[in-house]
């Protein structure tokens, strides 16, 4: 018979109280940095706390208002869409990796839409859940940023705007305008004057950014046939605006997609309508990912590090956590890789 070994108790204050010769309220103070003890009994305990290995209990932490070691993140999106979002995963795995460092957990959670989540902040700062959130899908008129900054709840916002401007909160932008410029200064030069961009949701800031910056580029050069599409970022509503659009009279021979997963579907949809891609129609993802490059022909995209856009975000709240300034942090710009899909314009038509 295997005798079952008794599971290994942790150490408590009354072990360290017991081991450094001291009360367990002088052991309370020490730890906790509160006065009642000399700075010589203070460092004795802490030094006997380090031998036996004693950690903080969260819970009890939590109950006296000393922090979680929790980070909180809300995302207000259809649950749907998110398994197929290669940006979320890459900016989680970012996430993680800083948090682990500093054994702080993630708390996540789908919220229906910003009024649910902004209920979540509410909740988990009256519940002390978390020490800190990260902001995701900033929104033009965002309650987000003002709630954060009234429960006094550190936050970082990613994908905000450089001139937000919060207390509490700090910011980790990438240039939008600028990638968005990219694409269409490579589209015009490879002689497209009927491009299509198929957006992500409308109410997003980033959405709203790349809308006005295409709007922008066609006037500056004089581009009659440019527009943009919102969708929900899902293959469904991907293929069904490509199929619509492939299907006009007078089809674009360029289409800029937000994500890659509408990418992939569109240039189903093209070979599907008989559209040679890049012949009759360039396509261009704004992610990049595993999918743009294992799809035939690949997919021209703009590349970035979506992992060290998490880590940035996460150092950012960790060293607000640790008493530090809120402040701005750009990113690199998205540098757009051309691969196969994206050739000189010919007119655009099924092939016969």
């Amino acid at each position: 018979m295997v005798s079952r070994r008794s599971p290994v108790r942790r150490p408590t204050m009354k072990d360290i109280a017991r081991r450094a010769g001291v009360s367990e309220s002088a052991v309370s103070f020490a730890l906790n940095g509160r006065p009642g003890v000399s700075e010589t009994t203070r460092a004795r305990v802490r030094g006997v706390a380090e031998q036996l290995g004693w950690r903080p209990s969260t819970a009890a932490r939590a109950l006296s208002g000393e922090g979680a070691a929790t980070v909180g993140f809300v995302l207000a999106r259809s649950p749907d869409t998110l398994g197929v979002d290669s940006f979320f995963l890459q900016l989680v795995s970012g996430i993680q990796e800083v948090l682990a460092e500093r054994h702080l957990g993630l708390l996540f959670q789908v919220a229906r839409d910003v009024a649910d989540e902004c209920g979540v902040y509410r909740r988990w700062w009256a519940e002390h859940r978390v020490d800190g959130v990260l902001v995701v899908d900033p929104r033009a008129d965002d309650p987000r940023p003002a709630l954060l900054d009234e429960l006094g709840l550190p936050a970082v916002v990613i994908g905000g705007a450089p001139d937000d401007r919060h207390p509490g909160l700090s910011t980790v932008w990438a240039d939008d305008a600028g990638a968005m410029a990219s694409v269409v200064d490579e589209l015009t030069t490879l002689g497209h004057r009927r491009i299509v961009h198929i957006a992500g949701l409308p109410d997003l800031a980033h959405t709203q950014r790349r809308l006005r910056t295409l709007r922008a580029e066609a006037e500056r050069r004089g581009l009659g046939e440019v527009r943009s599409v919102t969708t929900d970022y899902s293959d469904a509503e991907g293929a069904a605006v490509t199929r619509r659009l492939l299907g006009a009279a007078t089809a674009p021979t360029a289409l800029i997609y937000d994500n890659d997963v509408m990418a992939v579907a569109g240039l189903s949809v093209a070979a599907e309508l008989g559209h040679r891609v890049p012949e009759n129609v360039s396509v261009v993802s704004w992610e990049d990912s595993a999918l743009c490059r294992l799809v035939e022909p690949r997919l021209s995209a703009l590349s970035r590090d979506s992992a060290e856009f998490g880590r940035t975000a996460a150092r950012e709240l960790t060293a607000l956590l640790d008493g530090g300034a809120a402040r701005t942090v750009r990113l690199p710009v998205p540098r757009l890789t051309v691969r196969g899909s994206t050739a000189a314009a010919r007119d655009a038509g099924p092939a016969h």
